[in-house]
């Protein structure tokens, strides 16, 4: 069943290809792993394969992939990615020798890949677990490891109708789990290999933070003003922060939107009561007079953190919340909305009183206002959320503790 479903799938992504050009890149890119693999492979190194679907699980694997590169130079690095999001971000990434697609999970396909790359180990981040690949890699005797990975009740593997599959986890060497449910579960099935070691990306945004950027549009910004800081949101949330803060005007507000498109821009711009500039189209000067700063642009908003005195994380309303903890990680006071459950920081934030949830406009005013005129509460706050993030990091060591390097 699972190989007819691989081969509908690769079927689907073939015909798509036609009419979207994510996945044109990605097919593309895949046709040419092999090749690519033959060429750059060298037959007298060890090559530790990482494989990440997106940028998401990227940069969970990322501490794991620089703490080897650091202190065992002595092996190549195979980085793969299934999704051209990842892919196109990080096809340059300094610290591995080799990033490619990874190809569909065929027979055919997975045995070539093995062939041409030979790896000594592999390391699939958080919810990868390719049939064909494991099979295959159990075969040969090459330790796998599943790092950051995570399991719930409701995953196929414990559904009466996914029996059959779960036989593709007992291909894996060794689990590096999140929390002490998901070795519950994988008990369960019999496997026993388990180590609850936490999830990488603490140790992640600990290096963010040290990496920061110096941003002198900002620092002009905030000067001495007070900052809540909306990271990643969508139109749903900034329908609850937007009204609140324009009749705050004592605080200043930094957006910096999910989607950066020039209708989007516009309708924040629209929605605000007060001086807003953007990012990109401003100065120091301009920007010290401003109410409210828009980050129209990628890659500043772990930094951006660092300026205010309160995170809103975007999604909460949607699909789910974003990064928690580029926020947290400064010592500030993390807002989100009620679409939170199926994320663990989340819950650890609230339970350390470090994140505060929301249901709508009325919460996130009776929240803020709080924050605003409550100088203790607000410090007390923002140092849990900063202490959460402290004490739940050093996965990255635990699971090289474990992998015989």
């Amino acid at each position: 069943m699972y190989q007819l479903v691989i081969y509908l799938y690769l079927c689907g992504v073939y015909f798509a290809s036609i009419f979207s050009e994510k996945v044109r890149k990605m097919w593309l890119g895949e046709q040419q792993t092999i090749k690519m693999l033959k060429e750059k492979v060298n037959p007298n190194q060890q090559y530790i394969w990482f494989h990440a679907a997106s940028l998401g699980e990227f940069e969970q694997g990322r501490p794991l992939i620089e703490r080897i590169r650091i202190e065992y130079p002595e092996y190549k690095i195979l980085l793969t990615f299934f999704s051209p999001s990842g892919y196109e971000v990080r096809k340059n990434y300094e610290f591995a020798d080799i990033v490619c697609y990874l190809p569909i999970d065929t027979i055919r396909n997975s045995r070539r890949f093995l062939r041409a790359v030979k790896p000594c180990m592999a390391f699939f981040i958080k919810y990868e677990f390719w049939y064909n690949y494991l099979h295959i890699l159990k075969h040969r005797d090459i330790p796998v490891y599943s790092v950051s990975s995570i399991f719930r009740e409701n995953q196929i593997f414990f559904r009466w109708y996914g029996k059959s599959y779960t036989h593709v986890l007992k291909c894996f060497t060794r689990f590096f789990v999140q929390n002490d449910e998901s070795r519950q579960l994988l008990a369960s099935l019999g496997i026993s290999q388990v180590d609850v070691v936490g999830d990488t990306r603490f140790d992640r945004v600990l290096q963010i933070k040290e990496a920061s950027k110096h941003l002198p549009i900002v620092e002009a910004f905030k000067s001495d003003s007070k900052v809540m800081v909306a990271g990643s949101s969508w139109e749903s949330d900034e329908d609850i922060f937007i009204p609140f803060m324009n009749q705050h005007r004592d605080w200043k507000m930094i957006i910096a939107p999910h989607v950066i498109s020039e209708d989007h821009l516009k309708q924040i711009e629209q929605k605000l009561q007060c001086v807003s500039v953007r990012y990109s189209k401003t100065t120091p000067e301009e920007a010290s007079s401003a109410d409210c700063l828009i980050i129209d642009c990628f890659g500043l908003l772990s930094s951006i953190y660092h300026y205010g005195e309160v995170a809103y994380i975007g999604g909460g309303f949607g699909a789910g919340i974003h990064n928690l903890l580029e926020a947290a990680v400064w010592n500030v006071p993390v807002i989100f909305g009620p679409n939170n459950h199926q994320f663990q920081e989340a819950q650890g934030l609230k339970q350390t009183a470090g994140g505060l949830e929301i249901a709508d406009g009325a919460t996130f005013a009776t929240i803020m206002n709080r924050l605003m005129t409550d100088a203790e509460y607000l410090n007390k706050t923002g140092l849990a959320a900063g202490k959460f993030v402290q004490d739940s990091a050093g996965a990255t060591g635990k699971v090289l503790h474990r992998v015989a390097l």
